[in-house]
């Protein structure tokens, strides 16, 4: 089949640095690059494992309780922070 392809600036170097590192025409460079495009274009996609956080014991917690806010400003930065 002949049909006419504009082909962009980058696409075209990066062809033709290829095309004259393997000595090769460009007509089969670009049939090989379509072919492999399309296959992998084609194929569904390798499924990840899911990404899994290990958890850390981070020791006994330094307040018994947080729910006062008061309270706990009053230990982090002393009486003076109000």
């Amino acid at each position: 089949m002949r049909t006419t392809l504009t082909i962009e600036d980058d696409v075209a170097a990066a062809l033709e640095r290829l095309r004259k590192s393997r000595d090769d025409s460009m007509k089969d460079l670009i049939n090989e690059a379509l072919r492999r495009g399309i296959k992998e274009m084609t194929t569904r996609p390798k499924r990840r494992k899911p990404y899994e956080t290990r958890s850390v014991s981070l020791g006994r917690p330094r307040l018994p309780n947080v729910d006062n806010i008061a309270e706990v400003l009053a230990w982090a930065e002393g009486e003076a922070f109000r």
